[in-house]
Order: structure tokens, then sequence, then C-alpha cells
């Protein structure tokens, strides 16, 4: 008798901390399912000698396939539903998030694609408020299957296909070919903000798992999904944290930093860098501890973003700008994370323990709305959304810029605000006044981070991955789908 088996999808590193290092996969293994994980081609070696056991094995997602297919394949078409798709939620959530990014997408646009903006806004408009348009977008994206996958469904027999979005990215065409083979689909929602960032499904779905609520309402009322088809599971990536297993000591981890303890610490991690630059963040922060402005004797730890280690000279070019500040400061260090290589960049398991000791022993944490905002509070720790605009953006004229001050009704930045999860500072005197506040550490702001995690990750005793395993051997062999998917 053929064991049960499934696929999947990881073509992240986020991908990678979700199933491999956490209890998800574990937990599959222990009933006999046998897991076909699909990743970057360039890391199958690695990825293997750290985490091969019996029952897991690995293929290559073939991702530079996809890639081709995409740009090759009808590209102006797969362009335009892509979009579609991409910023095409309902109305009934909030869509600042998306509305925010239609202009970059637009600005970035060149040649025809640049004519046919105005008219796939209308497209964008009709889809807001009519499920009709929607649903014409889905049927349309299943013209595109280019079968890279044939010889992987017909070696394993998968009854399950999972991906970490639901065909968001390349994933899109092995969910696809999936459904088109009637082997059910499920994602699970790796991101806080992706609910409510990344829209409509690029392929027909069955299952999904999220954080909360929150999320699980951002699907049924965005994106049209039944209740029924979403769990609400919690995020496994943080039961590490809530276990405290990635930990390393305090002392071991000030003198990794040179990190003096008779000072308080600050910790700064990069963020939104996509939209906006970070330095005068950075040097407002820099200059209140270097000058000993605030209350209290401070230091700074900055963590730069997996962001500033893309080939593109404005990341590259803040990152060095960074380091050359770093060393004109003697209070002041520098993080740098952790590549994992191939397609899956700087967004690295390596690197959590890393992440959990800065968070854990920072007096106070500060960024960007980050998503380490809810890491934070789960380490509680006090914090400070940091948006202080830098003039003129990026000041380059090819490159798209955001101002920080504007971002903040983006729905998880809102609901970070309306928690009172933490404050927010505009400018440098803002800043100081913010952080001489986070030092004393006020306990109904404690209280209020607790209810804030609470809302955002549902589950806090550590167990989210066996639970959410759970839910993913539930669906092995069973369809959802009526019709048209969702």
């Amino acid at each position: 008798m053929e064991p049960k088996r499934i696929f999947i999808c990881a073509d992240h590193g986020l991908a990678i901390v979700y199933f491999l290092q956490t209890e998800v996969v574990p937990s599959l293994l222990k009933k006999g399912v046998e897991v076909i994980v699909l990743t970057d081609e360039g890391l199958l070696s690695q990825i293997t000698a750290k985490f091969g056991q019996p029952g897991l094995i690995f293929e290559s997602l073939r991702l530079k396939e996809a890639r081709k297919y995409s740009e090759t394949v009808s590209p102006s078409a797969q362009y335009w539903l892509h979009f579609l798709r991409r910023f095409g939620a309902s109305s009934k959530i909030n869509t600042e998030a998306l509305d925010s990014q239609i202009p970059q997408v637009e600005f970035e646009a060149r040649g025809k694609r640049k004519l046919l903006a105005p008219i796939m806004r209308v497209g964008i408009w009709a889809m807001r408020h009519f499920r009709w348009a929607r649903e014409w977008v889905r049927r349309e994206q299943m013209r595109y299957i280019p079968g890279l996958y044939t010889d992987l469904f017909e070696k394993y027999n998968p009854q399950l296909v999972v991906a970490s979005t639901p065909g968001w990215r390349f994933d899109r065409y092995i969910l696809r070919e999936a459904a088109q083979r009637n082997i059910p689909t499920a994602t699970v929602i790796v991101g806080w903000d992706n609910p409510s960032s990344y829209s409509i499904s690029g392929a027909p779905m069955d299952w999904a798992n999220c954080w909360s609520e929150i999320q699980k309402e951002e699907l049924v009322l965005g994106s049209d999904w039944d209740a029924e088809q979403v769990f609400v599971g919690g995020i496994p990536s943080y039961d590490g944290y809530f276990k405290k297993q990635w930990l390393m000591g305090k002392e071991p981890y000030y003198q990794l930093h040179h990190l003096e303890p008779d000072r308080k610490l600050i910790a700064y991690a990069s963020s939104f860098i996509t939209y906006a630059p970070n330095f005068d963040n950075i040097k407002a922060l820099a200059q209140l501890v270097e000058a000993d402005a605030l209350d209290e004797p401070t230091q700074l730890l900055i963590r730069l973003h997996p962001n500033h280690f893309m080939n593109d000279p404005l990341y590259a070019g803040e990152r060095e700008k960074v380091r050359q500040l770093v060393q004109t400061c003697k209070h002041v260090k520098l993080v740098e994370p952790v590549p994992l290589g191939g397609e899956l960049g700087y967004y690295s398991g390596e690197d959590m323990p890393e992440k959990s000791s800065m968070m854990a022993y920072a007096d106070v944490f500060t960024t960007v709305y980050s998503t380490m905002v809810v890491e934070s509070a789960i380490h509680e720790r006090p914090i400070v959304s940091v948006c202080i605009d830098a003039p003129g953006g990026w000041n380059r004229p090819d490159k798209f810029s955001l101002a920080l001050t504007e971002i903040g009704e983006w729905p998880t930045h809102d609901r970070f605000r309306k928690a009172q999860a933490g404050q927010v500072a505009y400018d440098a005197n803002q800043l100081k006044i913010a952080l001489n506040r986070a030092l004393k550490e006020i306990p109904e702001e404690a209280a209020h981070r607790a209810q804030f995690v609470k809302e955002e990750v549902t589950f806090t005793n550590g167990k989210s991955g066996e639970q959410v395993g759970e839910y993913l051997f539930s669906c092995i062999g069973k369809s959802y789908r009526k019709g048209n998917a969702k």
C-alpha cells in the first residue's frame, strides 16, 4: 500500500523556517506521511544535509523555469492577470496597503504597460466591487499552466499540495497543475501582512491555515474564501520564541556584539526599504545615543534588512552608509542577516538565535512597523516605530518612494497603533520623547502588548507547529472546491 504523500513548496527562507524548523513537518512524518519538499535547486544539497531524514525528500521547485515561462509565454497577459490578482481584493477589507503599492507598479511600468495602467485601474475598481470580476481573473489565470511538474506528480502521486502562499508567487504554477489534476491544495499564511497585501489566490485552493481570526476575516471578506476553508492554527514559526529554544545567554550575546553591560540597549531592525530609506531613522537614533541625550546611557544595535543585500545600488548604498556610520560611533554596533543563498536570499532560519536574542535583550526595540513588532511583543519588549521621512525619498528619478509618515493606515500598522502596542515617532524630537518613555517600561503598555500578541498570533503555548501539522494531515485527499475555486 502506497504511503500518504504530500508536496510542500518552500520558495522563501521564511517558508523553510515555517515547515522545517518547527513541528509542522515532523508531526506529519510521525503519522507516516511521506513529505516531498520542493525548494530552490541551488540549495538542495545544503538543505538535504541539514534536514534530511527518512520520509522526507527534497526536489527542485524549478524556479528558473517558472520565471522563464512567466516572461516568455503571453508575458503581457500573465503580467496583467498577476497585477489584477495582486490588487483586486474586495473593498470589504482595509485596502490601504494595496492602494499604496499600485502607484509603485505604475511608476515602474514601461512602454505599453505604462499606457495600459489607467485601463487596469478600471479592472481593479470592478474587482473591488464585484465578485464576478474577481472570479473572471481566477478563471483566466488557469489558461497558464506550464506543466513543469508533470514528472514529479507522476513519480510521487501526492494527495495534497501545500504552499506558503495561495499562488501569490511562482508556486502558482504547481498549485494550478495540482488543481488541474484534481489534487487538493492548501496554503499556510507565513507573513503577518500577507492576506492584506497580496489579495486574490493565484491558483484554485481548497484549504488555508492562518494566524488569527483577523487574517481569516481578511481572506474571507477580501478574497472570497469560504469560512469553512480557513483554519486558525497560529504561526508555527514563533513557537521557538514562546519556548525560548533559540535564545542565547545574555552575556555571550553581549560579548558577540561587543555591547556594554552598563548601558541600556536600543535595537533597530531595518524595514520597509523597498519604499523608503532607513538611514534617517538610523542616523537619528545614533545621534541620540552618541550624544548621551536620553535619560539613561544607551547603546544602539542596528540590524540590516535582507533587501540591503539585493543586487540594487540604492539598497547596497544604504548598507554601506550604515557600515560607515557604525565605524565612526563608539556606542553603535551592527548585525547583518545570515544568507541562506540561492533564490531564497537572506531570509534565513540560521538567523533565529540572533533575532530572538536581539529582541529579548533590547531595552527598547525600534523599527518601521516591521513584523518584528509582533515578535518583539512576544519577547515582552517596549516598541517604538520610527517613521522619519528622508527628504525626497530615494532621490532617484527612476525609483519609486513612499513617505513613512503616510503608511500608518496600512492594516497591520493600523492594528499596531490602535492596540497601543507601542509608540510611533515621526521626527527626532518625538523619537527622543518616545525612547525616554519606553526606557521607563510602563506596566499598562506591557498589558497592551500582551493583548496585541493574543489577537495577532492566537496561540501562545508553543504548539502551533503540531496543530498545523494535524490540520494539514486532515486535508490529505480531501477537496473543498465546488464549481469556481477560491
